[in-house]
């Protein structure tokens, strides 16, 4: 299902979701939509993991020069700090698979009320509504 529009965060494109009238909030058809976003984000993120250990392993050498050695170390250092970004949202992408499974997707988990689909095109992770997301942003804004 990789077409045409992009997703926010997410490194594929894909045919957004086209709703019917009268049709039921997060039914078989919105689950499988967006699970296949998720499984298919998923996949893309673990090949980046892959290609980042063959990159480290091919690209790891001892320089004699200090200048030089500093830039692989700085490297290596920023493409670190990405993978874990990384693993931390496949970690949320398996999340939000299981709330697929548990029937729980799709909802909000503060209030309980449907977060959406474009916005869950748009972050298919979200956990919160549109609402409950800006509240909590500016909770943590009052909080330092």
């Amino acid at each position: 299902m990789i077409e045409s529009s992009k997703v926010g965060a997410s490194p594929f494109s894909f045919t957004p979701y086209v709703e019917q009238e009268g049709e039921e909030y997060m039914n078989d058809a919105q689950l499988k939509h967006f699970e296949n976003i998720l499984r298919n984000w998923k996949a893309e993120l673990m090949k980046e993991v892959d290609r980042t250990v063959h990159h480290m392993q091919d690209d790891a050498a001892n320089f004699p020069d200090p200048n030089d050695r500093a830039t692989q170390e700085s490297e290596f250092s920023l493409e670190l700090r990405t993978r874990d970004r990384e693993r931390r949202l496949i970690k949320k992408i398996d999340e939000a698979l299981k709330e697929i499974e548990s029937g729980g997707y799709g909802f909000c988990e503060s209030c309980g009320i449907e977060i959406g689909i474009r916005r869950l095109e748009a972050r298919p992770t979200a956990t919160l509504c549109i609402d409950c997301k800006t509240l909590d942003e500016i909770r943590e804004k009052q909080m330092g």
